[in-house]
Order: C-alpha cells, then sequence, then structure tokens
C-alpha cells in the first residue's frame, strides 16, 4: 500500500498552517476547511483501514515531535486531532502513540503555556479525558511502519483464522472434549500482553499527570481484572465443566483418543468388508 500521496497532503497542509504564522487551533481550522482536507478519507484504501489511519497519525506525530519550530509542531498537533475527529469510521480508530512520544507530547504541552498558548493544555486534556490514545511502548516512527503492522495484522489474521476453524468447521466432539482452552488461546501470551498493556496505561497516565490534570480520566489506569485473567477464569470454568462431564458420563479424555486412535485404519490393514455391510444394513432399515 502507498501512502505516500496522502503523506505529502499532510505535509502541504502543515506547511500552510506554518505560512499563515498563526498559532491558533482556529488558523488550522480555516487551513483545513480552504483545502477541504477531510476528503483525504475519499481515497482511502478497501482494506486495512486500520493500518492507512494508524499511517496516517504516526506521519502526523512525526511533525509534533520533530525538532522544527514551535508553529510546526503545533500543525502536527492540530492536525492528528482533525485526522482523529472527521474519520468517516465508526467506532474511531484510536491513535497509537508510543512512552517516548507521549514525553515529546508533554514537552510540547510544557513549552506552550511558557508562550501563553492556551488552547493545546486544553486540546491534550480533551483527548486523554475521552481516551482516543491507544498506549504502547513501541515507537513506529523509529522503525519500519509497515513491518510492524504488519507482524501485528498477522499475529491477529492467525488468531482469527484459529477462531474460525473451531467455530465454523464440522468438528466432532471428541475434538472438544481433548480441547485444552488455555493452550488454544495462548493463555501464556495473552496474560502477559495484557499485563504490559496495563503497566503502559499506567505509566502513560502518571507521565501525563505531571503537566496535564488527569483526574477525569484516572480510571483509565485504575487497577481493573485484566483480559488474561478473565481468560484464564474461562479456561478454568471449562475445564471444571469438561471434568464434570466425564464424571457425570463415565467417559474420561483417555477414553476418548482410544477410540479415535482405534477408529482410524492404519494403511497395512486389510479392508475386511465390514464398513460396506454396516453401512447396507442401515441403508435398509
Amino acid at each position: 500500500m502507498d501512502l505516500s500521496s496522502f503523506e505529502r497532503d499532510i505535509d502541504e497542509l502543515i506547511d500552510a498552517f506554518v505560512m499563515e504564522g498563526s498559532t491558533t487551533f482556529a488558523a488550522m481550522k480555516r487551513v483545513w476547511l480552504s483545502k477541504k482536507f477531510s476528503y483525504i478519507y475519499e481515497a482511502r484504501p478497501s482494506t486495512n483501514l486500520a493500518f492507512f489511519m494508524q499511517s496516517l497519525y504516526a506521519h502526523t506525530i512525526g511533525h509534533v515531535i520533530n525538532t522544527a519550530s514551535l508553529l510546526h509542531r503545533l500543525a502536527g498537533l492540530y492536525c492528528l486531532y482533525c485526522l482523529y475527529e472527521t474519520q468517516p469510521f465508526r467506532p474511531p480508530i484510536k491513535i497509537y502513540i508510543s512512552i517516548g512520544e507521549l514525553k515529546r507530547l508533554i514537552e510540547l504541552v510544557v513549552e506552550a503555556k511558557e508562550k501563553d498558548i492556551k488552547v493545546v493544555h486544553g486540546l491534550i486534556k480533551s483527548m486523554l479525558k475521552r481516551n482516543i490514545f491507544l498506549f504502547g511502548s513501541v515507537d513506529v516512527n523509529e522503525g519500519s511502519i509497515m513491518e510492524t503492522l504488519n507482524q501485528l495484522t498477522e499475529v491477529q489474521n492467525a488468531r482469527i483464522q484459529v477462531a474460525y476453524e473451531k467455530l465454523l468447521t464440522n468438528t466432532k466432539i471428541e475434538d472438544f472434549l481433548n480441547m485444552d482452552l488455555g493452550m488454544e488461546v495462548d493463555l501464556g501470551i495473552l496474560k502477559k500482553m495484557s499485563t504490559e498493556y496495563a503497566n503502559v496505561k499506567k505509566l502513560a497516565i502518571k507521565e501525563a499527570s505531571e503537566v496535564v490534570d488527569v483526574q477525569n480520566i484516572q480510571h483509565i489506569s485504575d487497577d481493573k481484572e485484566l483480559i488474561g485473567d478473565v481468560v484464564e477464569k474461562i479456561s478454568e470454568d471449562w475445564n471444571a465443566s469438561r471434568q464434570l462431564f466425564y464424571e457425570q458420563t463415565g467417559v474420561t479424555g483417555q477414553m476418548v483418543l482410544e477410540v479415535r486412535q482405534q477408529s482410524v485404519p492404519h494403511e497395512d490393514q486389510e479392508d475386511d468388508g465390514f464398513d460396506r455391510e454396516l453401512e447396507l444394513m442401515l441403508s435398509q432399515t
């Protein structure tokens, strides 16, 4: 997916704002409307929409955190906010931002307050309060955005494929009787990821609290039941229900496995015609 034309459009929008010479958000709104910039979404691809949006966000964040003038970085922040607000997707796609990028964003808030540019503080506070950021630990601007997102997409697609096969194929009951739910969903990896994400959110809120009032969004970082723990509880309930089934029916997983193995003929076994005879008997009943 070639997004270079979209990136050039963002660069031109930011350059136009800088040429205005104003630090106000109203100036960005004026430039945005004059260029009819919301039409940037009309040329969006039909697939990989999350990748498309995160690429626009990442390119714009690059303007926010670079070493250019304050006016240039303000333009990047205003553009980032407008991209999020005008996107046609519902629910809206959140803005992925790393801890390093968040720190640079906080530095921008501090510098803007020193210059008495009050809109920046209010804008960032609003974005945090509305929980539009997706906090992470990887700075995609330091590496390949395509490579990082492709890897995440591959993992997600693999998980979806597993779920699809388990739910929609004609699976026999013995497959479920022998299924270890914890292994099926990679419970260990899921718990690790959910714990890391919770820690990243706490760190992000802590960093932001040094500059911005985060009282209204403090609940985001409060300790809650992690998704990994929820899935672990489901896995335990599954195992308990399976064990109860064994006790009530007298069937065990080992018995099911043995029957399954016995029902599969070896290549060196001769066909004694029993299967055909049984099929004939059933067809006559």
